[in-house]
């Protein structure tokens, strides 16, 4: 097995292990995801997707740079929602939204665009903290890993073959 294919098997691995964190906080912890959080988990499905393609697929070079954008388009917006999300924890409670309806009810009652702008907009209950780890929301440590698969991406783009990057003489 290619060492290209056992990144993206391993970036596969990764989102796995992240949905199944995001699940057990849900289910066994009790922490309901806020609007934020759902959007965060669809880049991470995203992610999760795009990455078992390529490992299953092991492409060339032209298929290594495409897997590579997605990746970090994906990566991108992942940090983008993450980082709205770190942003709205960090104001301080007087300054945070007020909490606002459901994900459920936004998408019954309102177009999707629509619903789209309120919940990148946040509302309180996504600027609250529930759980941290080493000091770290779970905002914040998804924000480090959308970046670090944005960085994924971009460096499947700027190699050559892969995993290999340097050229015999």
């Amino acid at each position: 097995m290619s060492a290209q294919r056992l990144l993206l098997a391993g970036g596969f691995a990764t989102c796995v292990v992240l949905m199944a964190m995001a699940l057990w906080l849900q289910h066994v912890e009790g922490l309901e995801p806020c609007p934020l959080c759902v959007l965060q988990r669809g880049a991470v499905i995203v992610l999760g997707v795009i990455m078992l393609a390529g490992a299953l697929h092991d492409p060339g070079a032209t298929g290594r740079r495409i897997y590579g954008a997605l990746i970090t388009v994906a990566g991108i917006a992942g940090a983008g929602v993450a980082g709205r999300h770190v942003w709205l924890q960090s104001l301080p409670p007087g300054e945070a939204p007020e909490c606002g309806p459901g994900l459920e009810y936004m998408l019954g009652a309102f177009p999707l665009t629509d619903v789209i702008g309120m919940v990148l907009r946040g509302s309180g209950e996504c600027a609250e903290v529930h759980w941290t780890f080493l000091a770290l929301s779970i905002p914040e440590w998804t924000l480090i890993a959308f970046i670090a698969f944005a960085l994924f991406g971009l460096w499947l783009l700027a190699t050559r073959a892969g995993a290999a990057t340097h050229r015999r003489r």
